[in-house]
């Protein structure tokens, strides 16, 4: 599985790497407009990511927005509603409204900072996204 890490903040960076290294080969992304790129060289690269883990507070251009385009993307490229890459939004903002937002432009997942592993690991489970070993 190739799993995409945005997020701009080094701590929570380093803990999602650690974390996800389990269930895949990650890459990471510090801003949103290296996330869309590295989105659109992975459909290039025809290696699509299956999983983004998506910060809402990024420089540049910031996560909703950044969710917005790679929905686009997905629907100009008329990819099949099972194979789109699953977005998990993570934030420290406590805002009800961002969340409603976050759904509608379409992700499938929201995670609170600090990340909790266990929250984490039952949300991954929701998704059907196993560890490797598995």
């Amino acid at each position: 599985m190739r799993i995409l890490i945005a997020e701009d903040d080094l701590g929570s960076r380093k803990f999602m790497q650690q974390f996800l290294k389990a269930y895949g080969d990650c890459d990471v992304t510090v801003d949103g407009i290296e996330t869309v790129d590295a989105f659109l060289l992975a459909w290039d690269e025809e290696d699509p990511y299956e999983l983004i883990c998506l910060d809402i507070m990024m420089p540049k251009l910031d996560g909703l927005k950044a969710l917005k385009i790679i929905r686009e993307l997905e629907n100009d490229k008329k990819v099949p509603e099972d194979k789109r890459v699953k977005i998990i939004m993570t934030t420290a903002l406590n805002e009800q409204q961002t969340v409603y937002d976050a759904f509608d432009l379409g992700c499938e997942a929201f995670a609170a900072k600090p990340i909790n592993q266990e929250k984490l690991k039952e949300v991954l489970e929701k998704l059907g996204i196993k560890p490797k070993t598995e």
